[in-house]
């Protein structure tokens, strides 16, 4: 029964990767190896967040209801490391546009997956009683594909110069947020009191609504490009 638990955790954490990677058209353009550089500059992106937290910023001495807004602004501000790690990824893939932001998004979504979650599961999963944690893992962590391959295009989008540039605050802003989600994850935490389930729902909601902006800002430029080569 236990094995059967984690079999189900691991296969709703992962074959959505695996259907991104096979539907997106990565594998027929052999993007494997290409995604394999995304993932490692994710962990040196992290690496190098790690150390500066470390460094600057240490750990509040404060209980664990206690909420440190200063400290956990800087920890999010930290994060914007994540997007300079995003461009300078699709800056040395030679590949379309579509492609680039899907690569670096499918490689660091899939390299944070490992790193963050096969531990807890494989440790977890396999216990004598079953737990909804695990389940939630494992589709937090199709959120978070969600998520990277969203934050990637919306920093391709803005590394173009052909994008309108009423469009750019626009893509400014989905950054931003996308940067501070965890410091509003912890202010409805602490503030709304919101259970796992309901915090689940409410970051799912954000990020299909990010996502979903992306995708038409994307399509609105491929459609503008598509006009000007006719």
């Amino acid at each position: 029964m236990t094995l059967f638990h984690f079999g189900n955790c691991v296969a709703l954490a992962y074959i959505p990767y695996f259907i991104v990677y096979k539907c997106s058209g990565l594998s027929e353009y052999s993007a494997f190896w290409k995604c394999v550089q995304a993932g490692t500059a994710y962990l040196f992106t992290q690496l190098c967040k790690m150390m500066i937290l470390a460094t600057f910023f240490p750990t509040s001495e404060g209980g664990v209801n206690h909420l440190d807004i200063m400290g956990e602004f800087m920890k999010s501000t930290i994060d914007l490391g994540d997007l300079i790690g995003f461009y300078f990824i699709m800056n040395s893939i030679s590949a379309k546009g579509e492609l680039k932001f899907l690569v670096a998004g499918v490689g660091w979504a899939t390299a944070e997956l490992i790193m963050t979650r096969v531990v807890p599961m494989w440790v977890g999963a396999r216990g004598t009683e079953f737990d909804w944690k695990y389940i939630q893992l494992s589709l937090e962590s199709n959120v978070n594909l969600v998520q990277h391959i969203s934050t990637a295009a919306l920093v391709w989008l803005w590394s173009r110069h052909d994008l309108n540039k009423s469009v750019q605050p626009i893509v400014v802003t989905l950054l931003a947020l996308s940067s501070y989600k965890p410091l509003v994850v912890e202010i409805l935490i602490h503030a709304a009191g919101l259970g796992s389930w309901t915090l689940l729902l409410a970051k799912s909601f954000f990020t299909f609504g990010v996502g979903f902006v992306a995708l038409q800002l994307y399509v609105g430029l491929q459609g503008t490009l598509n006009h000007y080569t006719k």
